[in-house]
């Protein structure tokens, strides 16, 4: 039995839950990244005298950057291991939240938004990863539910930060950024370990050591040198019976991709256009933030939301609950907003269901790849998520430049999102948790 099998059927430790805890405070970066961009969207645009066109290509410009990192740094993961790939992005996204806020443009702000972007990109690749191995069958999906909750929790703090500088200097919201950044690569380079479903399926230099070190501070019985000559035995027999894993797994990976694409378009789009659409809308700044600072905080509430109900449903079948619930909720939403305590409420409900799904399809994505390209398979998933990510705040800008309403951007996301589920169906026959067959091809 290999070490993720072994982890899978074992209750989870503290030590387990710590790691959840790290990787989650890494996710909260890419949600304070991206609502610091929405929050201060309407100062930036008045600094830098910018179109809605413009101001969205500036979102997109960081998006883009998560993509180059999701797919071009990810794959590194599987080659040189998760923790080294977290480091060197968490340095570049330090990196770029110091220069975006001493940017004296709004290309240098460009070019430092996309440094950002590469490095969140890497971190949500690994930490993702890392979060799905070192959790249990039973508790992956709260697990993940977690980890996904740390975009809501940093949205809202950038949504606070944010709030204290309307009136005042814009840029004060990424050098908070930059510092939280900071302080998380001197504390992962401190406590996080190196997966050790990684170092079972390389086994570089020490790997024995290391991985008996980590299962010990996960109460788990330490491994021998035979242990992991079987395990590679067990992987070469698989990969021998299994020799047309890759024809096998596109279909499920291209639907992977299209569930990724779709979710994130309408996240994107609600979580980066709604402050701004709404001060278009006629309500205050300090009004709008507060709508927006509604959806950061049930994004939190929702994760772990999906987390509780995918312990007792099939993962993918509470993922397309949420999708149609979310779609459904983002029209009532933007219907109520004239009514800022409505708003508020239903804001909530939104950011619930809309992080929900991002949790879902974290939750999904990893059980369709083996150990040795999980990361590549979930860097691309990631990657070509981005590509709603990317299109949601570009489509959105040269539509509002041509004229269309707030409820009509908001119709038309929600559109996109309830597509989602329409996909997820097609996706049951190769997915683990519906198929017993694929569990135990994936579990060699």
């Amino acid at each position: 039995m290999n070490i993720t099998a072994r982890i899978s059927q074992t209750p989870m430790s503290g030590y387990q839950w710590l790691i959840i805890a790290l990787c989650t405070f890494m996710n909260c970066l890419d949600g304070f990244d991206v609502m610091a961009v929405a929050f201060t969207g309407p100062s930036v645009t008045e600094e830098f005298g910018l179109t809605g066109s413009q101001f969205g290509l500036l979102v997109s410009v960081g998006l883009i950057g998560m993509a180059i990192g999701s797919m071009l740094l990810a794959p590194f993961a599987d080659l040189v291991g998760r923790r080294p790939l977290i480091l060197l992005s968490l340095a570049l996204g330090t990196i770029g939240m110091f220069g975006a806020a001493m940017a004296p443009s709004v290309t240098v702000m460009g070019v430092f938004r996309l440094v950002t972007g590469i490095g969140v990109g890497g971190i949500l690749a690994s930490t993702n990863v890392m979060a799905s191995e070192f959790s249990n069958a039973r508790n992956r999906g709260l697990a993940i539910g977690i980890y996904t909750a740390g975009y809501g929790i940093g949205a809202t703090v950038a949504s606070l930060v944010a709030k204290a500088a309307v009136g005042g200097d814009w840029r004060i919201v990424f050098y908070a950024g930059g510092f939280g950044t900071l302080l998380a690569l001197v504390v992962i380079a401190a406590i996080l370990p190196e997966s050790v479903a990684f170092l079972e399926q390389k086994r570089p230099s020490g790997a024995l050591a290391r991985i008996n070190r980590t299962l010990a501070r996960m109460r788990m019985e330490v491994l021998t040198d035979t242990d992991l000559d079987q395990a590679a035995a067990a992987r070469t027999r698989g990969e021998r019976a299994a020799s047309g894993w890759l024809k096998q797994r596109l279909p499920p990976t291209v639907l992977l991709w299209i569930t990724f694409i779709t979710i994130m378009f309408g996240f994107y789009f609600v979580n980066s256009w709604t402050p701004t659409l709404l001060v278009e809308e006629g309500l205050s700044e300090g009004a709008a933030v507060t709508a927006g600072m509604a959806i950061s905080i049930g994004g939190t509430v929702g994760s772990i939301l999906y987390g509780v109900a995918a312990r007792m449903r099939t993962p993918r079948v509470v993922l397309i609950g949420f999708s149609l619930l979310s779609a459904a909720m983002m029209v009532v939403f933007i219907l109520s907003t004239s009514t800022l305590w409505l708003g508020f409420g239903i804001g909530v409900v939104v950011g619930a269901l809309i992080n929900g799904c991002i949790a879902g399809a974290y939750t999904v994505g990893p059980a369709l790849y083996p150990a040795n390209i999980r990361s590549v398979g979930m860097g691309w998933a990631l990657g070509m998520g981005r590509i709603g990510a990317i299109l949601s705040p570009t489509v959105a800008g040269m539509l509002n430049d041509a004229g269309a309403s707030a409820t009509q951007l908001y119709v038309g996301a929600a559109m996109v999102v309830a597509t989602c589920a329409l996909v997820l169906v097609g996706l049951r026959r190769y997915d683990p948790d519906s198929s017993p067959a694929v569990k135990e091809e994936l579990a060699v």
